[in-house]
């Protein structure tokens, strides 16, 4: 199969994966109208064509608390990275390191920050959610600043778990799951014995090793319903904000409101998104949020925006709507599932040409000099 895209990727992941773990994946929340939105939306953004601008030098560097890196895009936080491609967060993390951009490594990855810490080049960032175990919320970000890591992203948008229909219907969950994903494991053995054998141990790596015991996949999704805090409020969080040493990033923003309960909290950045269409269906995708957010705290803090990103020229589209960065979720695990770090990279480079191509086309020599100057009316 020829590469040259995401949606290659894609397609190819659906090929080696089991069902359960590609639509897991791959699926959204409800009927996916969200979803659909994030790359439909993001698509139709309209950018102005230049010419004649002498643009043949381009600058696609970027820096970010204090930091420079080649690229504006982050590889971001995905659960269960570990389980696309053998120790998954590892590999994901060589390549970014490769690349000179950000890893942002889940809580409920595969390896252990420990494991992957040992792989990195350079700093981490680390993810974490709001959940009613204080005590492992305490230690992980301990662990996780010994390790190295210099900016937490802190996830708000997943007070529950948003209604998953693909999941019961793959065998994530619902009746019979673990059978029914030993059976497709059976079906792709490239899979099953590149990750299902030899990817082991296949358990949640940051919090068996705050319980000194395996969490396994069996365990995952009973885990993350019962240890969701939908009670919580900003005014709960503030000894994060008072404990974390490094930059805090408030991810799962798409009201203005909310950015600015960010900005007043003290967070030093945020990130524009609805969880890739995985929380509430119905929600703006956050192409359209962004403009919006951008008018109110753009300049007062750093603003990233995941969400339907599939391309460079999508990277560029989300810089002109407003973001300082980018995050890559689905598009990078589809190139790790089919092709683990060199994979990651191949579509790095794919998305870096994609993204000096646009800012020819549009006259753009820097990366600093994309804005809402170059939307099209």
């Amino acid at each position: 199969m020829i590469i040259s895209s995401a949606t290659d990727y894609r397609e190819a992941a659906r090929r080696r994966l089991p069902p359960f773990l590609f639509h897991y994946l791959d699926g959204g929340a409800g009927a996916e109208q969200t979803l659909r939105s994030n790359v439909e939306d993001l698509q139709a953004v309209r950018l102005r064509q230049r010419v004649l601008r002498g643009s043949a030098q381009q600058d696609l560097s970027v820096s970010w608390f204090g930091r420079q890196y080649d690229l504006p895009v982050a590889l971001a936080p995905v659960g269960l990275g570990g389980m696309y491609a053998r120790r998954g967060e590892v590999q994901a993390v060589r390549a970014a390191c490769r690349r000179n951009i950000p890893f942002i490594q889940s809580t409920v990855s595969v390896c252990p920050l420990a494991e992957v810490a040992a792989q990195a080049e350079r700093p981490l960032w680390f993810q974490l959610y709001v959940l009613k175990d204080r005590a492992f919320m305490r230690d992980v970000m301990r662990r996780a600043w010994e390790l190295g890591a210099t900016t937490l992203v802190f996830t708000v948008d997943m007070p529950v778990p948003g209604a998953r229909y693909r999941d019961a219907h793959s065998g994530m969950s619902g009746p019979n799951g673990p059978l029914r994903r030993v059976l497709q494991a059976m079906l792709h053995p490239r899979w099953a014995w590149d990750v299902g054998l030899f990817g082991r141990p296949h358990d949640l790596g940051n919090i068996s090793a705050f319980r000194g015991s395996a969490t396994g996949l069996a365990d995952y999704i009973g885990w993350l319903g019962a240890n969701f805090d939908p009670g919580i409020a900003w005014q709960d969080l503030q000894w994060i904000r008072d404990e974390w040493q490094g930059e805090l990033v408030i991810k799962g923003i798409l009201d203005p409101e909310d950015a600015r309960d960010a900005l007043a909290f003290g967070a030093d950045g945020i990130v524009v998104s609805n969880h890739g269409g995985r929380q509430l269906d119905g929600a703006p995708s956050s192409a359209r949020a962004l403009p919006a957010i951008a008018a109110e705290v753009k300049g007062k803090m750093t603003i990233f925006a995941d969400g339907g990103v599939r391309t460079g020229t999508d990277v560029f589209r989300m810089l002109a709507l407003g973001a300082d960065g980018v995050l890559l979720g689905r598009a990078f695990i589809y190139a790790l599932a089919v092709q683990g770090q060199a994979g990651v990279e191949r579509l790095l480079a794919i998305m870096e040409k994609d993204l000096r191509t646009t800012m020819v086309l549009t006259g753009v020599g820097k990366v600093a000099e994309i804005g809402p100057q170059l939307l099209a009316p």
